[in-house]
C-alpha cells in the first residue's frame, strides 16, 4: 500500500468534521433511485453495495469493509449508477458533503495516497470476480469466491479460517452468476465433505484442499 499512518490519518481527521452516523443490520444507507447524500467512510462495521436485476433480484457488487469510502467512483466523477448500499452488520460512519471532499483533494494532496489504496483494492476485486466467472463449473467459482472472500475477510479461529462477514445464499449465487438453489446444494456438499461449515459465518476448514479443485 502507498499510503502512510499520517497520510490515512489526514483522511479520517477530514470525515472527522462531517456527520456521524449509526445504522443497524439491514438497514438503507443509500437507498435505491436515491442520489447520494454525501460521501461515507466507514469507522464500524461492512456495507454492501448491489443492484436490482431486471428479474427482481439483488446482484451483490461489491462488499466495504472498515477504513474504506464509498461511493467512491460517484465521489470522484459524479457519476450515479443507482447502487444500493445496506449495513451488513451494526454500521457507523462518517458522511461529509461531496463538494467538501473534491475541494479537500486539491487544496490537500496527503489525501491522494488513501483513495490510490482504495481504487487499486476495488480493481483487485473486480479483476478476481472476472477471473472466477472463467471457471466452468458452480462448485469451482463458488470455491474460488469463498477464498477471496477468505482473503479480504478471512479470521483464524479455532474453528478454521471463518470469513468474518455474514452472506447470504443470494449474495454468493449473484457474485458466481448461479442459482440460488444450486449454490446451496453446492455448500452442502462442500459442508459434506468436510471442507466447510455454513451455520452462522461461514468457516473454511481445509483451504488447501479447497484450492486442489481450481
Amino acid at each position: 500500500m502507498l499510503a502512510t499512518d499520517a497520510q490515512n490519518t489526514a483522511l479520517l481527521e477530514l470525515f472527522h468534521k462531517g456527520t456521524r452516523l449509526a445504522y443497524r443490520r439491514g438497514e438503507f444507507i443509500i437507498r435505491p433511485g436515491e442520489t447520494p447524500p454525501g460521501i461515507f467512510y466507514i469507522e464500524l462495521g461492512n456495507v454492501k453495495a448491489y443492484d436490482i436485476t431486471k428479474y427482481g433480484e439483488e446482484n451483490l457488487l461489491i462488499i466495504r469493509k472498515e477504513h474504506e469510502l464509498f461511493p467512491l467512483i460517484w465521489a470522484i466523477t459524479g457519476q450515479e449508477r443507482h447502487v444500493i448500499y445496506e449495513a451488513m452488520t451494526p454500521t457507523t460512519v462518517w458522511r461529509i458533503d461531496r463538494k467538501k471532499f473534491l475541494a479537500h483533494l486539491k487544496n490537500k494532496g496527503e489525501t491522494l495516497a488513501p483513495l490510490l489504496d482504495m481504487t487499486i483494492e476495488m480493481y483487485r476485486i473486480h479483476s478476481e470476480r472476472i477471473i472466477n466467472l472463467e471457471y466452468r463449473s458452480v462448485r469451482e467459482r463458488l470455491i474460488s469466491f469463498l477464498l477471496t472472500m477468505s482473503n479480504r475477510f478471512g479470521k483464524e479461529t479455532i474453528m478454521g479460517l471463518t470469513i468474518n462477514v455474514p452472506l447470504r445464499q443470494q449474495d454468493i449465487a449473484s457474485s458466481i452468476n448461479a442459482s440460488r438453489e444450486t449454490t446451496s446444494r453446492e455448500l452442502t456438499a462442500l459442508e459434506k465433505k468436510g471442507l466447510i461449515t455454513t451455520q452462522g459465518l461461514i468457516v473454511l476448514k481445509d483451504v488447501d484442499k479447497l484450492r486442489s479443485f481450481l
